[in-house]
């Protein structure tokens, strides 16, 4: 795969990843959005917090400032700030997404090879959105979970529901 189609095949998957988790997260209520299974677990509001959060500091000036913004306070991402809302989560999520899309976006071939620095260290853009994929993966993967367990039977499948799929 050339470095063009790579961009390209990038996009997609992440666009697959939001489109997934999205439809997920609309399975659960209000209530459960919020809800955490145990006194240590994540909501999946806190997780799309930092999703966000990560998002914005990470791909905002991506190719010429650190990927971990000195304004950003990590450990709020983990925490329920007063009057928050699922709208306002929804809007941060969007803000993310929106911020790191258009940076996927902007980015050239020869910009895979170029060097940028996460947290001090220094990665190539190809391993920088590597990171960032498996990273959002991740807690993606644990949202749709969570909205899973919170929808109970009235989950609808984001896939072949079992049972649906060929015969092996």
């Amino acid at each position: 795969m050339d470095d063009a189609a790579y961009l390209a095949h990038a996009v997609r998957q992440f666009e697959s990843i939001r489109r997934r988790t999205e439809k997920a997260l609309a399975q659960a209520d209000d209530a459960r959005f919020f809800a955490r299974i145990d006194a240590e677990a994540n909501s999946v509001a806190l997780l799309a917090k930092h999703v966000a959060g990560n998002m914005i500091s990470r791909w905002t000036d991506f190719l010429t400032t650190d990927g971990e913004k000195p304004d950003r306070d990590r450990d709020a991402e983990f925490e329920e700030a007063p009057g928050e809302t699922r709208a306002s989560v929804m809007a941060r999520w969007d803000r993310g997404w929106t911020t790191f899309l258009a940076t996927l976006r902007s980015l050239d071939p020869g910009d895979l090879a170029r060097t940028v620095t996460i947290r001090g260290e220094p990665h190539t853009v190809f391993e920088a959105i590597e990171r960032q994929k498996e990273h959002y993966a991740y807690h993606c993967g644990q949202m749709v979970l969570l909205a899973k367990h919170a929808a109970g039977p009235g989950w609808t499948s984001l896939s072949i529901p079992r049972r649906r799929g060929p015969k092996a």
